[in-house]
């Protein structure tokens, strides 16, 4: 059975284990497994990624194919009274994005979701920022079509900001995000990747989260 982390349900025998990382200046633990992304630790386009995004006190935020969490977790644990929502297709992924949360002390911030894409969260829920870095083995039409749920479902001035290695095609990413958005650039580079930030044509809105909004 070929094993992919894009995989719903992963085939490989489970093996957790713990491994430590910096993201956004704060030194986290994370328990990975086979069958899941970068099992080996968070690899730099993940770390990248995580560094270059810029959230509002109180924001909503996707992280869309979480894997086992490091990016979503770093952002509920630097920015206040943030909410984060984890998805990914791969349910190993989202169990140990659970476990993870949870011995980070975020949990309470932190919904994860197992499902293919959006379509497993609430229709009326929309972000102010979503952070992507997509399964390019996955094949083309896969990741654009994160690209497009990702749009559908930001706020007037939500920002989408994505992760991709230049020879696996920032440039042609790039250019299908700049059909979908009003404003598409780099905003960050290194180790052969880019992070591409796509911003909706209005400002953010101030968005607070309310109490019942935390159960």
């Amino acid at each position: 059975m070929v094993d992919h982390y894009f995989s719903a349900q992963p085939g490989s025998a489970s093996s957790p284990r713990e491994i430590r990382a910096v993201m956004r200046g704060r030194a986290v633990s994370f328990v990975v497994d086979r069958g899941v992304f970068s099992k080996r630790g968070v690899d730099y386009g993940t770390a990248l990624l995580a560094e270059a995004l810029h959230i509002p006190s109180g924001a909503r935020v996707l992280d869309l194919g979480c894997g086992y969490g490091p990016v979503g977790i770093a952002v509920a644990l630097t920015v206040e009274d943030v909410r984060v929502w984890l998805v990914d297709v791969n349910l190993r992924a989202t169990q140990l994005a659970l476990q993870n949360a949870r011995a980070a002390g975020v949990a309470e911030r932190v919904t994860v979701v197992h499902g293919d894409g959006v379509d497993c969260l609430d229709p009326q829920l929309d972000f102010d920022v979503a952070a992507l870095n997509p399964p390019i083995r996955a094949g083309k039409s896969e990741v654009w079509k994160l690209y497009r749920q990702a749009c559908g479902r930001l706020s007037g001035g939500g920002e989408l900001y994505v992760v991709i290695q230049k020879k696996q095609g920032a440039e042609s990413s790039a250019k299908y995000l700049r059909s979908l958005f009003a404003d598409v650039s780099v905003v960050a580079r290194g180790g052969g990747y880019r992070v591409i930030r796509c911003r909706m044509r209005f400002p953010l809105r101030d968005k607070k989260i309310l109490p019942e909004q935390l159960t």
